[in-house]
């Protein structure tokens, strides 16, 4: 089968692009290098174990050029829809960019897959749709409430995804992911998730920066769970009968920790005792976050299957092997 991956030379998406490799499915990722990286397709192709490989073909292109994606989207079963500016920082700075790209790019993308004839498209949407409601769980039910432009695009999107399903047939699913974390992920950028800032700074020997008291609490998703259930969204293994068209899910395990146990957390795994450094917390950040998964579990048959401690130390050890290259060193600066 042929799969479009979006964004796929970012971090969620080279490992999704991975496991359609391992499967022996033809991929195409397009992507315009704007936060991905060619080396995250490299990594991805090196982490194919399969004795028989898909066969992948790299566009840079960004998703607002129509024609290229109408070329890239030509006799695909699914698109993965992982290209956006994810970060929610980065979206109070550059706000006109954020909602540009993520929810007209989502809109055309949509348009073509509607002219090209791909039946089915999975998008990383995002938990920050809950905003700081204090109820946990966070569940799909429950009223809406972001607090930044990216989280805003992200409510767009879904809407989009469900206008499209009720009126053209599109079979379309919205995954919140609830911050996936694993190898690949970016810790030089500034706008980079915690895990892997932590990590780096913390082989390095130097204390990890936390915005706030570092009470704050996240449902931690190791990126192995994330790619399971994109896989399951798309049917790739099992073409079981579609339920979940226009529908939006949690992606996460269920379970939280704050900032501060991930540091004890991480100095268990280094066998360190670095205190971490707190600064004032930052615009749009929510309290605390928890997935309810059983919408998931009804409708795609999802299931966790690496935890959190299992994850960071998977995570640990891939950073641990980059520790001589230029990436640690940047950070370490």
């Amino acid at each position: 089968m042929r799969y479009v991956v979006t964004g796929g030379a970012g971090f969620i998406g080279s490992h999704i692009t991975a496991a359609l490799l391992e499967r022996g499915h033809e991929v195409v990722v397009v992507d315009n290098l704007f936060s991905g990286k060619r080396e995250n397709l490299r990594g991805a192709q090196s982490d194919v174990r399969s004795e028989d490989p898909g066969e992948l073909t790299f566009v840079q292109a960004d998703i607002l050029d129509r024609k290229a994606m109408t070329a890239a989207l030509q006799g695909a079963a699914a698109v993965f829809h992982e290209a956006a500016i994810a970060s929610v920082p980065r979206s109070f700075a550059q706000p006109t960019a954020t909602l540009r790209a993520n929810i007209e790019g989502t809109a055309q993308l949509l348009e073509v897959c509607r002219s090209t004839g791909v039946q089915r498209v999975v998008m990383a949407s995002s938990s920050s749709l809950y905003g700081d409601t204090p109820t946990l769980p966070k569940h799909e039910d429950m009223t809406l409430a972001p607090l930044s432009p990216y989280a805003l695009s992200k409510l767009v999107d879904e809407q989009l995804l469900r206008m499209w399903a009720r009126e053209y047939g599109l079979e379309t699913v919205a995954l919140r992911y609830f911050n996936i974390f694993g190898p690949r992920q970016d810790p030089a950028s500034e706008y980079a998730a915690v895990i892997p800032k932590f990590i780096t700074r913390m082989l390095a020997g130097q204390a990890p920066t936390i915005f706030g008291d570092g009470l704050q609490s996240r449902d931690f998703t190791f990126i192995d769970n994330a790619v399971a259930a994109n896989l399951l969204a798309a049917g790739v293994d099992d073409e079981q009968e579609f339920r979940a068209g226009g529908q939006a899910m949690n992606i996460g395990v269920g379970e939280r920790y704050t900032l501060l146990d991930v540091v004890e957390a991480l100095n268990t795994i280094l066998g360190t005792t670095i205190e971490p450094e707190l600064a004032p917390a930052r615009m749009g950040d929510v309290r605390d976050s928890l997935a309810s998964i059983a919408r998931a579990r009804e409708l795609i048959g999802y299931e966790p299957r690496v935890t959190f401690h299992q994850g960071l130390e998977r995570t640990v050890a891939w950073f641990s092997a980059q520790a001589g290259s230029s990436l640690l060193a940047a950070v370490a600066i």
